[in-house]
C-alpha cells in the first residue's frame, strides 16, 4: 500500500492543490482533514481553473473517492454553492464518490456573527481572521457544550432541540459583544439548516469507519492539508494561527486514520514566503520587491481575495514545519515568479536579541524581533516556464533550489515552473 500525505510548510498558500492533483490519479482516496472554507486551492484540470474551497482537488477526477473528515469545519451553504458550481462545469457528484463525516462540525450563522464581534473587540490587536466562522466553531467543538456535528443536522429532531439550547445564549454573548447586532431567530436557522441537511443526508456517513476498511483493502489514501504548518493552533506562530492542527500534526486527529500508514509525506513550499493576516514576518518585503512578487505570483487569496504579505523565502521557519511534519521530500513551487529578479535570497537564521538561533522560537514576541540573516543567490534573469528537467535549470536557479534543500535538510523533489500540470519537474 502506497499513501501520501501532502503538507504545506509555510503560512499556508503554498499551491498545495497542485501537487494533490497531480498525485491524486496514483491514489483511490483523497482524504480532506482540517479547516473549513477559509482555506482555498486553485487548480488547472483539464485545462480549466477550479478553485476549490471545502472539497478535496480529487473530486475533479471520477475515478477517486472524496472524502471530507471528522477535523473539517462545514459550512453548508458554502459547501452547497461549492459543489453546485463544480456539477455545473463537469456534472453530478454521486453520493458513493463523496463522503462527509457525520462526526465534521456544523457552522451557523451565530458563528460567524461572534467572530465579527471578537475580531472587532480586538480592533488593533485582531487575529486577520476571514470572519467565516472557522475559529468560533471550532471553540464550540473544544468546548463541547454548543457544538453541532453533521450526525445532529441531519436529524430534524435533535437539530430543533440543538437550537433551542444554543441559539438563546448566543445572542446574549453576541448582543453583549455588539450592541444592536441582528438577533438571531431559532425558527429561521432550522427552516435554514433543514433545507441544507435535506440536500447534505445523502454524502453523510462514518468515515473514520470508511477510511479503516480502505486501509484494511489496501487503498492507496492521499492526504490533503489545508493552510500550512506555522499556523497550526499548537504549535505555529500563536495566537495568530488557524484553530486546528495544519501541520502533519493533525492528519490522525482529523482523520481518524494512524499516521503510521503514510509511506511518504510531501512538504509543499513556495520558493518564497507569504503570509495573509496578522502577525509577525521576518523576511516580509514592503518594497517593490514585495510587490513584485505579489503581482507576478498572483498573491491574492483564492477565497477572499485579499493580498498577501510577500517576502524572502524563509528557510528557518520552513525547516521547523519541516520537522514538525515529518517530511520526506520537498516540492518548491512558484519558482518562475522569481525569473525577473537581479538577485534572490534565503533567510538561514535569525539574530534574536544579538544571538544566531536557526530555532524557530515560540513566542511571537521573540519572531517580532527576529532579524534575518541572508544567503544571496544571483538571479537567473531567464523564463523557465518551458523547462521540463532539472538539468536544464538555469545554473543561478539550481543553485537556489539546492540551497533550500540543504539549509532545511530534506531533498528537493519536485520544482513546479507554472500553474499547468507539465509545468512540473519530477525528475
Amino acid at each position: 500500500m502506497s499513501s501520501t500525505s501532502v503538507i504545506g510548510l509555510q503560512w499556508g498558500d503554498e499551491a498545495k492543490g497542485k501537487i494533490v492533483d497531480l498525485l491524486t490519479p496514483q491514489h483511490d482516496i483523497v482524504v480532506r482533514y482540517l479547516g473549513g472554507n477559509n482555506a482555498g486551492h486553485t487548480v488547472i484540470f483539464d485545462g480549466e481553473t477550479y478553485k476549490l474551497s471545502l472539497l478535496p482537488a480529487g473530486i475533479l477526477h471520477d475515478t477517486v473517492t472524496s472524502v471530507i473528515a471528522t477535523g473539517v469545519v462545514i459550512n453548508p451553504k458554502a459547501f452547497l454553492d461549492e459543489l453546485g458550481r463544480i456539477e455545473a462545469r463537469r456534472g453530478g457528484v454521486p453520493a458513493e464518490r463523496l463522503l462527509i463525516s457525520n462526526r465534521a462540525h456544523v457552522i451557523f450563522p451565530y458563528h460567524m456573527a461572534e467572530e465579527a464581534a471578537f475580531e472587532a473587540a480586538r480592533g488593533g490587536e485582531a487575529i486577520g481572521t476571514t470572519m467565516r466562522g472557522i475559529g468560533t466553531c471550532y471553540r464550540d467543538k473544544a468546548g463541547r457544550t454548543h457544538a453541532i456535528r453533521m450526525g445532529d443536522l441531519i436529524q430534524p429532531n435533535r437539530l430543533k432541540k440543538r437550537l433551542d439550547e444554543i441559539v438563546p445564549y448566543k445572542n446574549q454573548i453576541i448582543q453583549a459583544m455588539a450592541p444592536g447586532a441582528e438577533h438571531l431567530s431559532v425558527d429561521a436557522i432550522y427552516e435554514e439548516y433543514s433545507g441544507y441537511a435535506d440536500r447534505l443526508r445523502p454524502y453523510v456517513t462514518d468515515t473514520t469507519a470508511f477510511l479503516h476498511k480502505a486501509v484494511r483493502n489496501s487503498k492507496r489514501l492521499l492526504f490533503e492539508g489545508a493552510q500550512g504548518c506555522l499556523l497550526d493552533i499548537d504549535h505555529g506562530t500563536f495566537p495568530f494561527v488557524t484553530s486546528s492542527n495544519s501541520s502533519g500534526c493533525g492528519i490522525h486527529s482529523g482523520s481518524g486514520v494512524s499516521e503510521r500508514v503514510i509511506s511518504k509525506m510531501i512538504g509543499v513550499v513556495k520558493a518564497y514566503t507569504t503570509r495573509v493576516g496578522g502577525g509577525p514576518f521576518p523576511t516580509e518585503l514592503n518594497n517593490e520587491i514585495g510587490q513584485y512578487i505579489r503581482d507576478t505570483g498572483n498573491e491574492y487569496g483564492t477565497v477572499t481575495g485579499r493580498p498577501r504579505r510577500c517576502g524572502w523565502f524563509d528557510a528557518v521557519a520552513t525547516g521547523y514545519g519541516a520537522r514538525l511534519s515529518g517530511v520526506d521530500v520537498l516540492a518548491v513551487m512558484l519558482l518562475d515568479v522569481l525569473d525577473g529578479l537581479d538577485e534572490v535570497q534565503v533567510c538561514e537564521a535569525y539574530e534574536i536579541n544579538g544571538e544566531r538561533t536557526t530555532d524557530f522560537p515560540a513566542d511571537v514576541e521573540d519572531l517580532a524581533i527576529a532579524k534575518p540573516i541572508f544567503r544571496t543567490v544571483p538571479g537567473w534573469k531567464t523564463d523557465i516556464t518551458r523547462i521540463r528537467k532539472r538539468a536544464d535549470l538555469p545554473e543561478n536557479a539550481l543553485k537556489y533550489v539546492d540551497a533550500i534543500g540543504e539549509i532545511i535538510g530534506y531533498p528537493v523533489e519536485i520544482i513546479s515552473v507554472g500553474p499547468d500540470r507539465e509545468q512540473t519537474i519530477l525528475d
